[in-house]
């Protein structure tokens, strides 16, 4: 049987604030995790490819996961934490890690990268940590950074693991596959868009909800666009889709998460716009542009800057 755990709506992935020296600013984490959950967020991610988890140190990374595990007690909300490995027992011994805190809902983890171990290597890769790990997971499915495409059938395959709750869908289109998945829903398990400036079509075809790192930015408006299309209202939702995939693509222009650290910052809500090699800092031309989308109307109803 399944476990009894809701992901439907908005996730938010959220950066690590770093000082100008580079160091992880835990109080401003700490002020992000709140606002988002208090902004409509479903739920937070820690430890994903937005907070540039590669680039932490095992102690930063665990002050990341206590310090959103925090805000998540506080608004009863669920955590995923990501876990990213090729090798097998290592993301085994790092789920049974995070199981044994008890404050993390469901590991976020993608198909082993670069060792590109096939579908049947992936497919035992997932069921030998769906049995062994002491997490529910959320598969990862972005084949262009992992290398290792999963196919309707694998994902449905995993659908039926009691462990697996969830996929964080990011193959970079919307074809076939997609609406195969969509079509024929498995029961307990979550479709989270992970494409930010697809997720409004994404939705409108079935999806639950969306793990978007888009949303570190406009929270509010990110979550009240998975509200409108669960709700049918399909003539706002395709105005606010179109402006949050605007804002989208000017904030992933740039590798991730250089400009939403950038306009984070010129707003006040981060100490630094600071990323860590091999990322660097965005360009100011970007960060001008992806200023200037969030300070442009909304026009859902009501005149507005994206918050």
């Amino acid at each position: 049987m399944k476990t009894d755990i809701d992901l439907r709506g908005l996730f938010v992935p959220l950066v690590t604030p770093f000082t100008e020296d580079l160091r992880v600013a835990p109080d401003a984490l700490a002020r992000l995790a709140d606002e988002a959950l208090s902004s409509g967020a479903r739920g937070l991610v820690a430890l994903g490819t937005t907070a540039e988890a590669a680039t932490l140190t095992a102690e930063e990374q665990q002050t990341v996961v206590r310090v959103c595990a925090a805000a998540c007690r506080a608004h009863r909300a669920p955590l995923i934490v990501g876990v990213g490995t090729n090798d097998t027992a290592a993301a085994i011994t790092s789920l049974r890690r995070l199981a044994e805190d008890g404050d993390v809902t469901a590991a976020l983890v993608p198909a082993p990268p670069y060792t590109r171990p096939g579908e049947a290597g992936t497919l035992a890769h997932f069921t030998a940590l769906a049995e062994h790990g002491g997490l529910p997971l959320v598969v990862y499915d972005i084949p262009y950074r992992t290398g290792q495409p999963l196919s309707p059938g694998a994902l449905r395959t995993l659908a039926h693991l009691p462990e697996v709750v969830g996929v964080k869908y990011a193959t970079g289109s919307i074809d076939a596959a997609t609406m195969e998945l969509l079509g024929r829903p498995d029961p307990g398990f979550a479709m989270l868009g992970g494409d930010d400036a697809v997720i409004s079509p994404l939705l409108a075809a079935g999806a639950h909800g969306g793990i978007l790192a888009s949303a570190n930015i406009c929270t509010a408006d990110y979550a009240e666009l998975i509200a409108l299309w669960h709700g049918g209202a399909a003539g706002p939702a395709r105005r606010l889709g179109a402006v949050l995939a605007r804002l989208s693509a000017v904030l992933f222009a740039e590798p991730n998460p250089a400009v939403i650290k950038a306009v984070l910052y010129a707003r006040g809500r981060i100490p630094a716009p600071a990323v860590r090699l091999p990322l660097l800092a965005a360009s100011g031309d970007v960060v001008r542009r992806a200023l200037e989308v969030v300070r442009a109307p909304v026009h859902r109803g009501q005149e507005g800057a994206l918050m």
